[in-house]
């Protein structure tokens, strides 16, 4: 059994400032349960390139609204607070908000805790 509070993580090397967001890495791989759990704001007036080639994701938002484009069809996704977004397909996209997000994001394969997007909005996977 385990309990984790967002306040364990805050000021710590896991709680990742990434320029448009600030991610709190809550579960991560050395936990062993084969995924992570972040919660993560995203900036009030940010768009986000990102494109997971490594991991795929499940985001729940907490808080705001914005939307979500997915790059291989400029399709627009609009996302608001109680919202579920699935990016099974490694899915390249935006993600834009005008007042901001907070959201629970899920990581497969799970994140070591440090990683931020490369040039590409790729995070890098973690081969041990």
């Amino acid at each position: 059994m385990k309990v984790v509070s967002l306040k364990d993580v805050e000021g710590t090397k896991h709680e990742v400032d990434g320029g448009n967001w600030v991610s709190k890495r809550l579960l991560l791989k050395k936990d062993g349960m084969g995924y992570t759990v972040n919660y993560t704001t995203i900036k009030p007036g940010t768009e986000t390139h990102i494109w997971y080639q490594n991991h795929l994701e499940s985001v729940f938002l907490t808080e705001g609204e914005g939307e979500v484009v997915t790059l291989s069809d400029n399709k627009v996704w609009p996302i608001k607070k109680d919202d579920l977004y699935v990016l099974d397909k490694h899915d390249e996209h935006l993600l834009r908000t005008k007042n901001g997000m907070s959201m629970v994001c899920v990581f497969n394969p799970p994140l070591t805790g440090n990683e931020v997007h490369d040039e590409n909005g790729v995070y890098p996977v973690d081969e041990g």
